[in-house]
């Protein structure tokens, strides 16, 4: 008897696993989104933005309830409103770039109160440089003057 329930007990637990990794691999189903953006080089302290398309590709609505960057850095901006099969909307992500040299960040996206998906977006930030070299013509000009 105890043989009996240990081996249902295994079967079960083989059948809930095998049902919530199905699940797990449906949710990547519902969204479609380019995972990474690069940059490329950028200058320091000059801001930067990219578009990410987020499409529907399922059956149901699809509800954003939140999109987490991995630090202060990175601005995602996104609309609150549901996403319809087939539809599509635009999830802006913002690098400030102040510290120079390479980067990634992940973005997190939650939608429909359990699925999520990470995107990134990287580059390198390379030192400001003056946008002109200093006039010396004009100082000598002050001193004629």
């Amino acid at each position: 008897m105890k043989k009996i329930i240990l081996l249902l007990t295994l079967a079960l637990g083989t059948f809930s696993l095998m049902a919530q990794s199905g699940n797990a691999a449906g949710s990547e189903d519902l969204v479609s989104i380019a995972p990474s953006h690069d940059f490329g080089t950028i200058r320091q302290g000059r801001p930067v933005t990219y578009d990410f398309t987020l499409t529907n590709t399922g059956k149901e609505v699809v509800k954003i309830d939140n999109v987490a960057a991995s630090c202060g850095c990175t601005t995602p901006k996104w609309s609150g409103d549901a996403i319809a099969p087939g539809q599509s909307t635009l999830i802006t992500v913002g690098y400030n770039a102040a510290a120079e040299g390479l980067f990634e960040k992940s973005v997190t996206i939650s939608y429909n109160g359990i699925h999520t998906k990470t995107i990134y977006i990287k580059g390198q930030v390379a030192k400001s440089m003056p946008s002109a070299p200093p006039n010396s013509s004009v100082t000598l000009l002050k001193q004629v003057n």
